[in-house]
């Protein structure tokens, strides 16, 4: 059990030096995966092999366990951000200035709205739509205004 711990306290400190070189003070969605991750692997590791075969069945299963993990909460934060870029698709292409478009992940309780405002030409020809947009994380709201542009494929993409 000692072993156990071990190893998921490195897998811990692993984590948390995994965002841009160095811990930054937030627990993420992909530190959780790879804490949970890495246990539950060093867990299913430790049941296989003998001595200090056992032991290294349990780092190995760590180690796994914490890519896996890593992988699956960082694919939870980009279903957000999925919900985010279709409302925001819909908002520059569809809505009348002024009118927002919602988007919610009911998994996370994450949400925000994309309101478009101005629309201008530039010189080039390409479209562009002012907005402001809120989202809302943590029962904390945060607003931004940004300038979105239509691409020849459609899409519209975010200038600044």
């Amino acid at each position: 059990m000692k072993k156990l711990a071990a190893i998921s306290l490195s897998v811990l400190l692993l984590a948390g030096c995994s965002q841009n070189g160095g811990y930054d003070g937030r627990f993420t969605k992909s530190d959780a995966g790879t804490v949970l991750g890495g246990v539950g692997g060093a867990v299913v590791g430790a049941q296989f092999g003998k001595g200090n075969g056992r032991l290294a069945t349990t780092a190995v299963g760590a180690l796994l366990g914490a890519a896996l993990g890593n992988s699956i909460g960082a694919s939870l934060d980009r279903v957000d951000t999925m919900y985010h870029e279709r409302a925001a698709q819909t908002a520059f292409e569809s809505n009348r200035s002024g009118t927002a478009a919602t988007w919610s992940n009911p998994d996370t309780g994450h949400s925000g709205s994309i309101t478009p405002l101005n629309v201008s030409q530039r010189s080039n020809g390409e479209y562009c739509r002012e907005y402001r947009q809120t989202i809302k994380v943590g029962g904390k709201s945060q607003e931004g205004y940004g300038t979105a542009c239509r691409q020849p494929d459609g899409s519209w993409q975010v200038v600044n």
